[in-house]
């Protein structure tokens, strides 16, 4: 089964951005699944944070909306999460999952905070 392995987490001050990684065990895995990342804040509940298709469309939550982008490089095998203007609210745990195939990534911290 393919396995996701997210990277690029960190702590940062409010206004700064950061570039999430999720790469893939498999070649092409994001050619032929929908890719989405989430994200869980500690007492929360996961909550979806943006989907990328296999057609190349994108969507996302209301509350990052024009500060974050999801994309996938050509080879298919990594997608990323680039983070823009964050703020104390972005401060989660992030991580990356196949939805067809219900493989999630281990998680990534993000911590923004001045």
């Amino acid at each position: 089964q393919v396995q996701l392995v997210e990277s690029g987490g960190g702590l940062v001050q409010p206004g700064e951005s950061l570039r999430l990684s999720c790469a893939a065990s498999s070649r092409n895995t994001f050619f032929f699944n929908d890719v989405a990342w989430y994200r869980q804040a500690p007492g929360k509940e996961r909550a979806w944070v943006a989907t990328h298709s296999v057609n190349r469309e994108r969507s996302y939550a209301d509350y990052v909306k024009g500060r974050f982008r999801i994309d996938r490089d050509d080879h298919g095998n990594t997608a990323y999460l680039d983070m823009n203007n964050l703020n104390t609210e972005d401060t989660a745990t992030y991580y990356c999952h196949l939805i067809r195939l219900g493989v999630w990534g281990q998680g990534t911290q993000v911590t923004v905070s001045s």
